[in-house]
């Protein structure tokens, strides 16, 4: 989704830095720090387990995992799964949980296992798979096109819900009693994966389908932060009167979707409409969580995910935060106006193909440290700074930019040279904020304190309306 505009450094001009003391002052943090290549042999890569001290992957069970909670329901039933390579359950738990069905051999040196498999070993009726953005494997860049396809392992069909159509049709329907919903979020308003979820459900309840959602930790549950979106500015990147990080589960969220009565259905079909949600066992929403496969191609880590929320504004400015680098959203960086000492290469790669300032040098702050190995193939050596992600949102983040390019522009243009515009896609950062209010504060100059007090009253209301929906202790 990002544009590409080509540029030639300029060295004609020395760039006052503006401090970044927010950047460089933070205690050393325990996320995972392994940042994975993105040339075209590295998406495998990113489906490797990733790892956290914190993480309490190991004392819980997803909803996929509990098949003793939702196999009675699918039995006799025409399954449609929507799926992708995030759906996996633990193979010790597959040879274990022996319900339904003759379970195959799996092999015993792979520590997961599709979702797809587990349930064919099982003898469940699957008739089709539904794949969202990214596609059915998780190959696919942000906005790249996802096309419908036969799985050559299962010959299972797999209908695309990115594209051209993002909600199911009657015909991509016709064959189906359950549509089983079991993808890994990170708990950002704008993850498109929600608004697959969504559509999903309309679709489904308009033709008298249930629908179980299995359901998965927010890795960024702990937050409840950002403005709440407004009406008049959703679209497929947010539908819902919900703050950026909304501190729910999907499972929370089908449930608020429903019960506040969100989807495009008659009366009729709300009242016949069956959700089920398999809730994780043993989730505490305040404790981290690190997630066993990359959600998507530029979330290849902890840090990543954790950055997401953030740095995911700068999609509608003109900084990038490292598409077609080796640190996706884990840096921010501009060709000209300086964030930092390193001079990172923008290449397009299998994850990005189109990369903003691509086969340009950015000048960039990096906020995690590299991988020894790829630290080696700069030259100069990255110097990388440790970084801790506040509470929330980073406000101070977009303003920090915003005031460097101001700083930039000042400069050049006592010499008549081209400024440079921060909010290249204005109405695209507003959809993201939910509200054209976040642009117009930084424009103006507000604090990160006055734009955060703008957003309680609202952040205040959803809190109360979502109690009725948790399915997990809340952070208060």
């Amino acid at each position: 989704m990002s544009t590409n505009i080509t540029r030639n450094t300029k060295s004609a001009f020395i760039i006052l830095l503006v401090s970044f003391s927010f950047l460089t002052s933070c205690a050393q943090n325990s996320l995972s720090t392994h940042v994975y290549t993105t040339d075209s042999d590295s998406l495998k890569a990113k489906q490797s387990v990733l790892t956290n001290e914190d993480s309490n992957a190991n004392q819980l069970a997803v909803g996929a995992e509990r098949f003793s909670r939702y196999l009675p329901v699918l039995e006799g039933k025409r399954v449609s799964l929507v799926v992708n390579q995030s759906s996996l359950v633990r193979n010790d738990l597959v040879r274990e949980n022996n319900l339904t069905g003759h379970l195959g051999p799996s092999k015993a040196n792979q520590p997961y296992q599709h979702l797809v498999d587990a349930l064919l070993q099982r003898n469940v009726d699957l008739v089709s798979i539904m794949s969202p953005e990214h596609g059915f494997r998780g190959d696919k860049g942000a906005g790249e096109k996802v096309g419908s396809d036969i799985d050559a392992k299962t010959g299972l069909p797999i209908h695309s819900l990115y594209g051209s159509t993002k909600k199911p049709t009657k015909a991509m329907l016709e064959d189906t009693d359950v549509i089983i919903f079991d993808i890994q979020d990170v708990g950002v308003r704008f993850y498109t994966y929600l608004s697959t979820l969504h559509y999903v459900m309309e679709a489904a309840f308009a033709q008298g389908i249930q629908v179980v959602v299995l359901d998965r930790p927010n890795p960024n549950g702990r937050y409840v932060d950002g403005p709440v979106l407004k009406p008049e500015f959703s679209s497929f990147i947010g539908m819902h009167p919900i703050p950026v990080l909304h501190g729910m589960t999907l499972g929370e969220l089908a449930r608020m979707i429903v019960g506040e009565r969100w989807l495009d259905i008659g009366a009729t079909s709300y009242k016949n409409a069956k959700l089920t949600v398999v809730p994780v066992e043993d989730y505490k929403r305040t404790a981290r969580y690190s997630l066993p496969v990359a959600p998507s191609p530029n979330l290849p880590n902890d840090l990543s995910i954790q950055l997401y929320p953030t740095l995911c504004f700068f999609e509608g400015t003109d900084v990038s935060i490292g598409r077609g680098t080796d640190f996706p959203f884990q840096l921010i960086g501009h060709p000209d106006v300086v964030f930092g000492e390193n001079q990172i290469p923008v290449k397009a790669n299998s994850a990005a193909p189109h990369p903003k300032h691509e086969n340009t040098l950015l000048n960039a702050h990096v906020f995690t440290y590299a991988d020894p190995n790829i630290s080696k193939s700069y030259s100069p050596k990255p110097v990388i700074k440790n970084y801790s992600p506040s509470d929330g949102l980073v406000i101070g983040t977009l303003i920090d930019a915003f005031s460097r390019f101001s700083e930039y522009n000042k400069m050049v243009s006592a010499s008549g040279d081209p400024e440079e515009t921060f909010f290249t896609r204005p109405d695209f950062f507003d959809k993201l904020a939910g509200t054209d209010a976040l642009r117009i504060q930084i424009q103006a100059g507000k604090t990160p304190t006055e734009i955060r007090q703008s957003w309680q009253k609202d952040l205040n209301k959803f809190r109360e309306i979502r109690k009725a929906y948790l399915l997990y202790d809340d952070t208060d």
